[in-house]
């Protein structure tokens, strides 16, 4: 006898695991997305040094939800793999490049510089896959009988390029209202002059995206316009984040655009589930035809429900120990 609805319940465990991944280890890629335009090196010490003590960590969530994932949906794996193995290739080899750059470049001397690419491409690099892979899910993939039949590159369109660099741009936001919250001096000023530009862009890209979206997939024209009583929240709530961002950086706040920037990627983020829930294979396959074995799910969700509590208190613990301003010449390397 099934007493709980797993799938939901993983569903939603997953769910929080990717939101806190993009909102925790965007802003990080966001700050190697800005790396070559910052005034100088000692600009690039300092921004890579506001990161570097929780960088690592913030990535236990992409290990969390992926493997997770593989355990409560496998469906999901047999098709989604096939068909965005390129994508998902380019993402991990970006996180891998930065994340040796993290380590080298302080050690560097005379390559520093090639470091400094290493960074900057790795984060630019895993972004624009991270977006791309989005906009593949919301365009749906070509399946027979729970198998992917499509292309390679079936997951690079003109709507996967714009939603790649849709996250680009959001990721560079959320890096520079990082910057704000986290420097002083004149890096902290060259952020404040960087986020209204960049909030410019993301609500041009993420409005274009916006428009697009319901001519890419008939059954997500349906879902919006048969649902704007409930969804016209969603774009007002992103407004009223975009408005926040910009009095509190207009106000020279620190703490606050940072804040309504993760609430800009939330509000986006909720209008992505309303837009396919509870399809995890689009067009076809909902969260309950692809779960795996209700035991295999009931196991694993016990042993989660003890690392998810460990996860959160050392992830909490960690920002508050390396809590406040980060000064040139101090950090945690």
């Amino acid at each position: 006898m099934e007493l709980f609805d797993l799938p939901l319940i993983w569903a939603f465990i997953i769910g929080f695991g990717i939101i806190m991944y993009v909102l925790m280890d965007g802003f990080d890629l966001g700050v190697g997305i800005l790396f070559p335009f910052a005034p100088n090196e000692e600009a690039r010490d300092t921004m890579m040094n506001s990161v570097a003590p929780v960088w690592d960590g913030n990535e236990t969530w992409l290990v969390l939800g992926g493997a997770g994932l593989l355990a409560a949906f496998p469906m999901v794996y047999s098709i989604f793999l096939p068909a965005l193995y390129i994508g998902v290739f380019l993402l991990l080899a970006g996180l891998i490049f930065r994340g040796v750059a993290f380590e080298f470049r302080f050690k560097a001397r005379t390559s520093r510089y090639l470091w400094n690419w290493a960074f900057a491409g790795g984060s630019t690099v895993a972004s624009f896959a991270q977006g791309a892979v989005v906009g593949a899910y919301i365009q749906g993939f070509e399946t027979a009988n729970g198998v992917y039949v499509g292309g390679a590159l079936d997951w690079l369109t003109p709507f996967t390029v714009l939603t790649g660099l849709g996250m680009l741009a959001g990721y560079s936001l959320l890096g520079s209202t990082w910057l704000i919250m986290k420097t002083e001096g004149y890096l902290q000023q060259w952020a404040y002059k960087i986020t209204l530009p960049l909030l410019l862009a993301v609500l041009v890209v993420f409005g274009i995206i916006g428009v697009w979206t319901p001519f890419v997939d008939e059954m997500v024209r349906e879902r919006w316009f048969s649902n704007l009583s409930i969804i016209w929240i969603l774009p007002v709530l992103t407004l009223l984040c975009a408005i926040q961002i910009y009095r509190s950086v207009r106000d020279r706040r620190d703490g606050m655009p940072f804040v309504a920037t993760m609430g800009l990627f939330i509000t986006t983020y909720l209008g992505l589930v309303v837009s396919r829930w509870p399809y995890v294979v689009p067009p076809e396959y909902t969260l309950w035809d692809a779960a795996s074995a209700y035991e295999s799910q009931l196991f694993l969700l016990l042993g989660l429900l003890f690392v998810i509590p460990i996860v959160l208190v050392y992830t909490a613990w960690t920002y508050w120990v390396f809590r406040g301003k980060v000064r040139a010449g101090e950090g945690y390397h």
